[in-house]
């Protein structure tokens, strides 16, 4: 299989954003931009949505590795700062 990877940015901090629509079936691994200046936060509160309150806050360069994600539309994704995001690769185990 073909490395799978790309990148999400959030426009608006607080308006999270899902990480992409990209059927994973498999590990991924997320990565908070280096470029970040802010928090970055990945989860699911189970309505769609992430927020400071309840998602998996990333420093610039933290990463967080998913031992399972079907589709990245799982995963939301929200920032604290306009435009920041993170970069995410499927890892093939």
């Amino acid at each position: 299989m073909a490395a799978l990877s790309g990148q999400k940015t959030v426009t608006t901090a607080g308006t999270a954003e899902a990480l992409g629509s990209v059927n994973v079936q498999g590990p991924l691994m997320v990565k908070a931009l280096t470029t970040n200046t802010g928090l970055a936060y990945i989860g699911n509160d189970g309505a769609g949505d992430v927020a400071s309150t309840n998602g998996l806050p990333l420093l610039a360069g933290d990463v967080v590795v998913f031992d399972w994600v079907g589709n990245l539309a799982s995963i939301m994704v929200d920032v604290a700062v306009d435009g920041e995001g993170v970069a995410w690769i499927v890892l093939d185990l």
